[in-house]
């Protein structure tokens, strides 16, 4: 079996490494580099439990137990660890007595208000390096990456697709899987994608800290202006601080390596910063990032087989859980594409049927 995975995010990452294990060794195109968008720069923070009482339930906590078992393998070191999760809060226009000291990396004016997440249901991990291995795996037992822009698909007169077009040349498969996050709206030219994933940008910042312990945190944060953000902060086992904040929805360009970010975005979130914490200044800063997530109008992913195309497949619109449901959704994936039905998971609540009308193409 031939399967062409177009996208080397996450799910594309994942697509290939599951499909790996079941003897199929996939053929993975992309355009920027493994990881190049939200795969590389979001927190990577994983929950069991956030997302019961939606159609997400089941899709996370098979995932959450997945990461578990991929991190005791140990085929690579992505930086998964167990956390404890605080919420909290910090007003700057109504300082509060603060009668219980928060931990000494911040400031006192932060309040950790309750726990939302011990070792047993939040994690993390670091997610481009966790992308990445997922990839390198999949290449060392077959599967091959190819730089390249997926320009088209070929398609037999009854409508089955059998190839793409990447630059120019037509790579010929079984099955094509449509995984390019916010970008997988483009092959809507060519099939019969709903109209219905679109990117929100948010922006990061990583610094260089020190001693910090696990402990995830989300925080409101009123700033002197009034303005309210709720940057979430995750110190990670390698010495490092990554906070984000300053979503936004907004135009995604053609190509993903002219992400930009909005303009002040980023000095906006470092003062945010050192507001809440005297280890997350601004010369501490040793990356600034910006990337799309993709989502869709209920919430919820796309997975599953495209709609009136046979041999066509999608796997994206996961927003701000991708990198928490990515092993669920390729392992999904490949138990689609070699047996016809998942087994793990049932994902009929993701069937992109549900979210027609469609564009034609």
């Amino acid at each position: 079996m031939k399967v062409i995975v177009c996208g080397g995010g996450v799910m594309g990452a994942a697509t290939a490494f599951f499909l790996a294990r079941r003897g199929v060794a996939a053929t993975v195109v992309e355009r920027t580099g493994v990881a190049a968008g939200a795969s590389g720069k979001s927190g990577g923070f994983l929950a069991q439990n956030w997302c019961d009482g939606t159609p997400l339930e089941p899709l996370a906590r098979r995932s959450f137990m997945l990461h578990a078992a991929l991190a005791a393998e140990g085929f690579a070191d992505w930086g998964y660890r167990r956390l404890t999760t605080f919420a909290g809060s910090y007003d700057a226009l109504a300082p509060r007595l603060n009668e219980q000291s928060p931990p000494s990396w911040l400031t006192r004016d932060v309040f950790l208000e309750r726990r939302i997440g011990i070792p047993a249901t939040t994690a993390q991990i670091d997610p481009a390096a966790f992308t990445n291995a997922l990839m390198d795996a999949a290449e060392a037992s077959g599967a091959t990456l190819v730089h390249g822009a997926v320009g088209g698909l070929e398609q037999a007169p009854d409508g089955k697709v059998t190839g793409v077009v990447v630059d120019g040349q037509i790579l010929r498969a079984d099955a094509v899987v449509i995984a390019m996050g916010p970008w997988s709206l483009n092959a809507s030219v060519w099939l019969p994608i709903p109209a219905a994933v679109h990117g929100v940008k948010g922006h990061s910042l990583v610094f260089d800290t020190a001693n910090i312990p696990a402990e995830a945190i989300f925080l409101d944060v009123r700033t002197g202006t009034g303005v309210v953000e709720t940057p979430e902060i995750f110190p990670r086992p390698d010495g490092t601080t990554y906070v984000c904040a300053i979503s936004r929805d907004g135009h995604v360009p053609d190509d993903p390596a002219q992400v930009a970010p909005d303009e002040g975005a980023f000095e906006q979130l470092a003062e945010i910063c050192e507001l809440v914490s005297p280890a997350l200044v601004r010369d501490s800063i040793i990356a600034r990032q910006v990337c799309y997530r993709p989502v869709t109008p209920d919430g919820m992913p796309l997975i599953g087989v495209v709609p009136g195309s046979p041999g066509a497949y999608i796997a994206t619109g996961h927003g701000v859980w991708g990198m928490l449901t990515a092993p669920a959704t390729g392992e999904a994936m490949a138990e689609l594409l070699i047996d016809g039905d998942t087994h793990a998971v049932d994902i009929a609540d993701f069937d992109p049927a549900r979210l027609m009308p469609i564009v034609t193409h």
